[in-house]
């Protein structure tokens, strides 16, 4: 049995991750501003916004086997209309929440078996698409700081990341909320359909478990065929 931590995951991907996470007997304690409810596997929520308040107090146990940082924005806009709050936003929450939580539980994660981080960008940042600058420039970012912390870490802890590609989530339902905004989206996909939070949430177990003991420094994407693929 591994212990995790999840930071977000009430809902979406970080939900379907929790539930594979507890059908294979692992335990996690999750940080978010939603309370998640009754969830198999969960040790303790902690009610916390990672971006306002203090997280060196969280009681988590003495060591951590890995950590997942879910918080993520979809803002998608021209550049022209984008102001330079926008960017700073983005870049709060991909990257700034993120450097806040590693920081504070890398001394944890020091101390765990075989330990792992995940964290997540986008196709985004591999494919250029148009109104996509703001939330581009912040993961990768996040590509960047993975490969860091990758290389700075090893051999004691793993860093990866994965690269979606649109996933039928809560912070994606304006993009398809409607029969044809749904099909457009379908049809840009080689594997003609968008991502389920299962899709992604199967990897990210994957890359936290000793199954992805020799994979480091990587950004997977999970993007129906998106990145690589012209059909």
């Amino acid at each position: 049995m591994r212990k995790y931590l999840l930071i977000g995951g009430s809902s979406g991907i970080g939900a379907a991750a929790a539930n594979i996470l507890s059908a294979q007997g692992d335990e996690f304690h999750m940080v978010s501003r939603n309370n998640p409810g009754s969830m198999a596997g969960l040790i303790k929520h902690h009610s916390r916004d990672v971006l306002k308040d203090d997280l060196s107090d969280l009681d988590v146990g003495e060591s951590l086997d890995g950590l997942v940082y879910f918080p993520g924005t979809i803002n998608l806009k021209p550049f022209r209309t984008l102001k330079t709050t926008d960017f700073e936003e983005d870049f709060k929450v991909n990257v700034l929440g993120a450097v806040k939580v590693l920081k504070t539980f890398f001394p944890k994660l020091k101390k765990g078996h075989l330990p792992s981080v995940v964290m997540f960008s986008t196709v985004a940042v591999r494919q250029g698409m148009p109104f996509h600058s703001s939330v581009a420039a912040a993961k990768g970012a996040v590509e960047g700081l993975v490969r860091s912390l990758a290389a700075e870490w090893a051999p004691t802890v793993r860093v990866n990341a994965i690269a979606p590609s649109l996933t039928d989530t809560e912070l994606a339902a304006g993009l398809l909320d409607t029969e044809n905004k749904r099909e457009n989206a379908e049809g840009r996909h080689p594997l003609r359909r968008v991502g389920e939070p299962s899709d992604i949430a199967a990897m990210t177990c994957f890359l936290l478990s000793e199954k992805a003991g020799w994979i480091s420094g990587q950004v997977i994407g999970v993007d129906g065929g998106l990145s690589n693929l012209k059909v």
